[in-house]
């Protein structure tokens, strides 16, 4: 064989590999024709003939006569996410990120995390409600949770949803067992690997994680104080063609920026010209002081899916979620969250955060921990300045400062720094999918009321050099 062909037939090899690998391709799946992938490939027949013999013979896949090739048993490797993209400094791995937060010493002080302390909760509320709890039924604190959970939470989201303008029906909510497990049900109904996702740049960083969980094709688009940046969201529609667009609408997560009405519509008006489905993340709406402009108001739940929970207002310990969607769209994700977890969500969780929202202190303690948290957002703002970190903008209301660095600051190696000291910080990089975000840092204000970070920052910023463009 020519050289030429050798190298050919490797080529065709690397890519049938790398679909198995990237779980395109799984156990049992048939690979395509000899004549399609050829067509494919831009190579003759005999070649991929070449190449999946020659794959045949290394056990990757094998033939079935008369029927084609399939991969074989066992031919993936585990699913290890932090190698499923090109490997990123640890300072700015979400995996990294997550993991010091969550993990840290109980001492440790967390300006990088993503919820309030907990004194800053309605801990004697949720005492109350599990008081009343424990004398329920036997059933609720032993039973399965219905497929789609508390009718009472249910009852009480769809007078919040008419309060806004949305006309929902009760078949088009269900509970899930918390924010982010509403994301990956909606993943595992819609996605398949390989496809492509949009979201914002910078995002949430657990957006990313649990879409390369998926195996989706990941594209940002960069974000702007009212929204998406309007003209580049629509290059990407024709452009990627992605079958998602994942968002927060209210104080977007990390910088705080909120919604415009003239980009709702237009990128609304642009999903719809492209057969694209939003997932609207809502779980920062209740600290918003009025509410900002909602896709799912907008379209009514057509083709905006409505996600949100109570870990940020209530408690991160008590999980519950929740999806509004298309009544179709509902059957199908409450079948799979019965293939994945057997019943909704724990009636005790979902039960315990119903108690609270009806008992009557629920917006009292909103009003308060919005009025708590723009003071709060204020002070931080005034103890970076002298440093010369300044908020990207002033946020309506949430408890989070995107904030800018000092030309030649890189918010990684600081992280890194802080870490020795006790303390967690929130690179910008980990929320970018671009990369572009070296030079900012997220704050949670609520977090950062001890002085030893500002002096943390103050004397690591004067230790590093200053990196230039």
């Amino acid at each position: 064989m020519k050289n030429g062909d050798q190298t050919r037939t490797g080529d065709v090899m690397a890519a049938i590999r790398s679909k198995v690998s990237s779980r395109a391709l799984a156990a049992g799946d048939r690979l395509p024709s000899i004549r399609s992938f050829a067509a494919a490939m831009g190579v003759s027949p005999s070649t991929v003939v070449e190449a999946y013999d020659r794959l045949v013979a290394e056990g990757l896949i094998r033939a079935r006569p008369g029927s084609g090739f399939y991969v074989a048993g066992g031919g993936q490797p585990p699913l290890a996410l932090a190698e499923a993209e090109p490997q990123r400094d640890r300072a700015v791995d979400p995996f990294w990120v997550s993991r010091q937060s969550l993990d840290a010493d109980p001492a440790a002080m967390k300006p990088g995390c993503g919820w309030l302390p907990a004194d800053w909760m309605p801990n004697a509320a949720l005492r109350r409600a599990m008081r009343t709890l424990a004398r329920a039924e036997d059933s609720m604190l032993t039973d399965y949770g219905s497929t789609r959970g508390s009718p009472r939470l249910r009852r009480w989201l769809l007078g919040r949803f008419a309060e806004e303008g949305i006309e929902a029906s009760p078949d088009q909510i269900m509970l899930t067992g918390s924010g982010t497990q509403a994301i990956d049900l909606i993943c595992r109904f819609l996605l398949r690997p390989g496809d492509t996702v949009l979201v914002d740049d910078p995002c949430y960083f657990n957006f990313q994680a649990l879409l390369r969980a998926h195996q989706a094709r990941i594209v940002g688009v960069p974000y702007t104080p009212s929204g998406p940046d309007v003209p580049a969201f629509e290059a990407a529609l024709i452009a990627e063609r992605p079958r998602l667009y994942i968002t927060n609408s209210a104080l977007h997560n990390p910088t705080g920026a909120t919604l415009s009405p003239q980009t709702a519509h237009r990128i609304l008006n642009a999903a719809s010209a492209h057969d694209l489905t939003i997932v609207e993340d809502d779980i920062f709406a209740d600290f918003e002081p009025e509410p900002s402009p909602r896709l799912a108001v907008l379209d009514g739940l057509d083709r905006v899916i409505r996600i949100g929970s109570f870990s940020k207002t209530l408690s991160a310990s008590i999980r519950c979620g929740y999806i509004a969607a298309r009544t179709d769209w509902i059957d199908g994700l409450a079948d799979l969250q019965v293939a994945t977890c057997f019943g909704g969500p724990s009636p005790v969780a979902s039960e315990l955060v119903a108690s609270v929202l009806v008992g009557g202190g629920y917006r009292k303690h909103m009003h308060d921990l919005r009025q708590r948290l723009a003071r709060a957002r204020h002070a931080m703002a005034a103890r970076l300045e002298p440093l010369g970190i300044r908020p990207w903008l002033m946020p309506r209301g949430g408890f989070y400062l995107w904030c800018s660095l000092p030309e030649g600051q890189d918010s990684a190696a600081l992280a890194r720094m802080a870490v020795d000291e006790n303390i967690v910080l929130a690179p910008g990089n980990v929320f970018s999918v671009s990369q572009t975000a070296r030079s900012f840092l997220r704050f949670n204000v609520a977090q950062s009321d001890d002085a030893r970070i500002v002096e943390v920052l103050r004397r690591a910023m004067h230790s590093l050099p200053v990196q230039r463009s």
